[in-house]
């Protein structure tokens, strides 16, 4: 299992139910990475949502089949049977129009969470994202805040083709306005996606599909109602000293295999899981960078304008001076992605990829 192999913050001796009842954004600066309990990525946001809409009655749900069929891929749940159709709604094929009545609610000071059944529909509705919802609230001067949330499956399934198979990622973090979010684990779905149902501007949550059924471990402070994680902080599931690895997504659990498999050769790889796109936690990759003086990027989308290359940017800009070794990029081919299930898994990023860069990094490879 790839599950999360982080640590647990120390927090100056405070109790649980202490930290608890202290608020949700000093909550979740700690990190729960061990648990006895477990829970499916899709579980985690179905509660996320749930619990968000039972403490705020602006929060609700919009999009295709999210209702009567309880979501494409059951993300809404019995939310329909607990809620009401006036705060599920099923909507029309209509992307466009369903994501600006979203944005005007918005506007209105109601709190949607808009689901595309994938982020590839969301191409229909971009309009709306960054003309409407990111930029009101610069335009406005301040005057009008668009509490929304935009969610879905992003990036690569399996033998969808290339029109249902993009990453977003760097698409939607370009843009000023938006805040995007991209979860690996449980306890990143269900702290990621309060955060930002609560958070009053727009928020870009890409999930993975792939991911829906995994089961992570997730401590109890996770499971309580309270739990947020801060947007714009980075996790680092695995310290290392030889090699930093940063991705996100999907991508974090590969960072993850590779990594033990570079320790069983001496190879000590630190692996950040993102978590926020936008803002980009520089800090963090940054002080790893300058510990272990070498750097890997790992993401699932195009190499080109990607997230892969802001961060290398970064690094060059803030810490060239302590790099060892030529900052290493894999990302997807540069190719519309292929239907035949031998060439998708060849236009996609793979733990042997991971392995060979960081030992390419670190001078180890034949």
């Amino acid at each position: 299992m790839w599950g999360i192999l982080g640590r647990r913050a120390v927090d100056g001796g405070l109790s649980a139910s202490s930290l608890r009842r202290m608020r949700s954004g000093l909550v979740s600066a700690r990190s729960y990475a061990a648990g006895s309990k477990e829970m499916t990525v899709r579980d985690a946001l179905n509660s996320a949502i749930d619990e968000e809409m039972s403490a705020d009655p602006k929060v609700f749900v919009m999009g295709e089949e999210v209702g009567q069929y309880q979501g494409a891929y059951k993300i809404t749940k019995g939310l329909l049977e607990k809620y009401g159709p006036e705060r599920v709604y099923d909507t029309p094929i209509t992307e466009a129009g369903f994501t600006g009545i979203g944005v005007g609610a918005a506007y209105a000071g109601l709190k949607p969470v808009v689901e595309f059944m994938t982020f590839n529909f969301s191409m229909q509705a971009i309009d709306h994202i960054i003309n409407s919802a990111a930029k009101s609230n610069y335009m406005s001067a301040g005057q009008i805040n668009v509490p929304i949330v935009f969610r879905g499956p992003n990036g690569a399934a399996a033998g969808v083709g290339a029109q249902h198979s993009q990453c977003y990622a760097a698409w939607y973090a370009s843009v000023p306005g938006l805040k995007v979010l991209a979860p690996y684990s449980a306890e990143d779905a269900r702290g990621l996606l309060k955060a930002a149902i609560r958070d009053p501007d727009p928020v870009v949550f890409l999930e993975n599909e792939l991911l829906y059924g995994e089961s992570f471990p997730i401590s109890e402070e996770a499971l309580d109602s309270s739990f947020c994680l801060p947007i714009g902080k980075a996790k680092i599931e695995r310290e290392g000293k030889d090699v930093t690895i940063t991705t996100f997504s999907k991508m974090v659990g590969f960072a993850l295999k590779a990594a033990e498999k570079l320790a069983e050769e001496g190879i000590s790889a630190e692996v950040i899981n993102l978590r926020s796109i936008r803002p980009l936690d520089r800090a963090t990759i940054n002080a790893s960078v300058r510990k272990t003086s070498r750097l890997v990027t790992v993401e699932e989308g195009f190499p080109q304008h990607g997230v892969c290359a802001e961060i290398c940017a970064s690094v060059v800009e803030e810490s060239f001076s302590y790099l060892d070794a030529p900052v290493e990029r894999i990302a997807g081919a540069d190719v519309p992605m292929p239907y035949a299930a031998n060439l998708e898994r060849l236009a996609l990023p793979q733990v042997e990829d991971i392995i060979r860069a960081a030992k390419r990094a670190c001078f180890r490879s034949k």
